[in-house]
C-alpha cells in the first residue's frame, strides 16, 4: 500500500512538471488533504492554498457555493461539491483542485446519506469530475480513508 507522503511526493513531481498550483476545498476532512501536502519540504512550489469550509456558511463565504445549493441537495452531495471544486479555482492561482465533502460520523448520517458518505471533486486544468465513495469505520478511519482516496484518485486523474 501507498504511504500518504509517497502519494504527495508523486503528485508533487507531476504538478511542478506541468508548473501547476494545487488547491484544496475541504469539509470532513477539516484541512487533513492540505496538511498532507504541506508536509512536504518545497510544497510552496505546486500548494497554492486550502480552504477548510467545514461550515455552510463556510461553504458559501470562502468558495462561493450557492446557499440555495446547500439548501435544495444538502451539504453532502454532487452539486456541492462541484460547486466547491469550482470555487477553489476561482479563489486562488491553481489550475487543479480537490474538494471533499462527507460525513465522517459518528453521528450525522442519514439513511439516503449513511455515515462513510463522501462526495469527492477533482478540477484539472478547467475539467471537472466528480463521484461519490462510501466508507468504513469509525470516524478517523474515514477521514483517512478520504484523503487517500482524493490523492490517488486525483493521480490517476492526472494520468488520462
Amino acid at each position: 500500500m501507498t504511504t500518504t507522503l509517497a502519494l504527495c511526493q508523486e503528485l508533487a513531481q507531476r504538478l511542478r512538471q506541468k508548473r501547476w498550483m494545487l488547491a484544496t476545498a475541504e469539509s470532513c476532512t477539516g484541512g487533513l488533504i492540505a496538511a498532507a501536502c504541506t508536509d512536504l519540504a518545497g510544497s510552496s512550489e505546486w500548494f497554492e492554498r486550502g480552504f477548510v469550509s467545514y461550515s455552510n456558511a463556510a461553504k458559501s463565504d470562502l468558495l462561493g457555493v450557492p446557499s440555495d445549493l446547500i439548501r435544495s441537495h444538502g451539504a453532502v452531495s454532487e452539486p456541492v461539491v462541484q460547486a466547491m471544486a469550482l470555487g477553489a479555482v476561482a479563489h486562488s492561482k491553481a489550475q487543479v483542485s480537490v474538494a471533499v465533502t462527507g460525513v465522517a460520523g459518528p453521528g450525522g448520517g442519514s439513511v439516503e446519506k449513511p455515515v462513510g458518505t463522501v462526495w469527492f471533486g477533482w478540477v484539472i486544468d478547467d475539467q471537472l469530475i466528480s463521484e461519490c465513495q462510501h466508507f468504513d469505520g469509525d470516524r478517523t478511519q474515514v477521514r483517512v480513508a478520504t484523503v487517500r482516496y482524493a490523492l490517488t484518485r486525483l493521480l490517476s486523474l492526472m494520468q488520462a
